[in-house]
């Protein structure tokens, strides 16, 4: 049976925002529903049966809603709007983008993408203390750099401090080149690549020679209290228990910890137990401190790293079986 779905009380920029570049959004539409759709100028033609043609019609429904909002539909927005559709959540999607945290240097508007974002979003605003857990592509580095900048730029804090463990959980870097930054900088990637989107790369250079931006590996924390500050722990899986413990206690007034970090990706030596794993056992529900699991559901990447990442976690719970 056909039905037609008019788009007259769209613009045509709007529709364009819409179907995507060359009708992209409408194909992975087509993909997932295993149906044909037809975009004829202000109108999607549908053919289907009902229960499909209703499902279609919610997603396309939550999809032009945003479009009214001035949202431009990508890819990622499409699919993670299919996984709400899968859940029956879709009213979520629209919650989403009523969140503005940040712009870019580009001007680029950074909100929370998925629901699991909008935990972590809230859990930041909230607590002294957050733990971020999920596999890469959650966006929770990023996300945890975006507000340590604008926390700066607001004059909340009057530094940002960015650590991390290096390769080998005891920080062997004398064998590696260079002085100490030169050692530390290629694990620090992610964390600069979002000090970049923010600030640029002139200006987040000029904030580190200041030392108003400090990045340095975690044994440099040793015997310090940081106050005004946002600090950042990444890959915290690859923390020792005492590592942990140390990061943890150098937190000062006035200043909010963010440790982010991906159980399933531990790199330490067997038999050595993660500071992460033993943090999240016990600090269950302390004052201010708070954990927000990140899963397959909020990975922002290519659907493709979406599909991998579902597999392994699968994969992984058979095998604990």
């Amino acid at each position: 049976m056909k039905e037609i779905i008019k788009l007259d009380s769209y613009t045509i920029d709007e529709v364009k925002r819409f179907i995507g570049h060359q009708e992209e959004n409408i194909k992975i539409l087509e993909d997932t529903f295993q149906t044909e759709m037809i975009v004829r100028g202000d109108e999607i033609v549908l053919n289907d049966d009902d229960d499909k043609r209703k499902q279609i019609k919610e997603v396309l429904d939550a999809l032009l809603k945003l479009v009214k909002q001035g949202k431009t539909i990508s890819k990622r927005d499409v699919m993670y709007t299919l996984k709400l559709s899968e859940t029956h959540n879709l009213k979520a999607i629209d919650e989403l983008y009523q969140i503005k945290i940040a712009r870019t240097m580009s001007g680029k508007l950074i909100y929370p993408k998925t629901l699991g974002q909008k935990e972590y979003y809230y859990a930041l605003k909230n607590n002294d203390v957050v733990f971020g857990i999920g596999p890469a592509g959650t966006g929770k580095t990023y996300l945890a750099v975006i507000f340590a900048v604008q926390a700066l730029k607001n004059n909340e804090v009057q530094k940002i401090v960015l650590t991390r463990p290096a390769v080998e959980a005891g920080e062997n870097l004398g064998f590696l080149p260079g002085d100490l930054k030169e050692k530390v900088d290629p694990y620090l990637r992610p964390l600069y690549d979002a000090l970049y989107d923010m600030l640029g790369q002139e200006q987040t250079e000029r904030l580190i020679d200041k030392g108003t931006i400090e990045i340095a590996p975690l044994a440099y924390m040793r015997g310090r209290t940081l106050e005004d500050a946002y600090v950042i722990l990444d890959e915290a899986q690859n923390t020792t228990d005492a590592q942990m413990k140390m990061f943890l206690t150098r937190l000062g007034f006035n200043s909010k910890m963010i440790i982010t970090g991906d159980v399933t990706q531990i790199d330490l030596p067997r038999g050595t137990m993660s500071g992460l794993r033993r943090a999240l056992h016990i600090l269950k529900n302390v004052s201010g401190i708070r954990f927000v699991y990140l899963s397959a559901l909020d990975v922002v990447r290519h659907p493709v790293v979406q599909r991998i990442i579902e597999r392994y976690e699968n994969d992984d719970e058979t095998q604990d079986d």
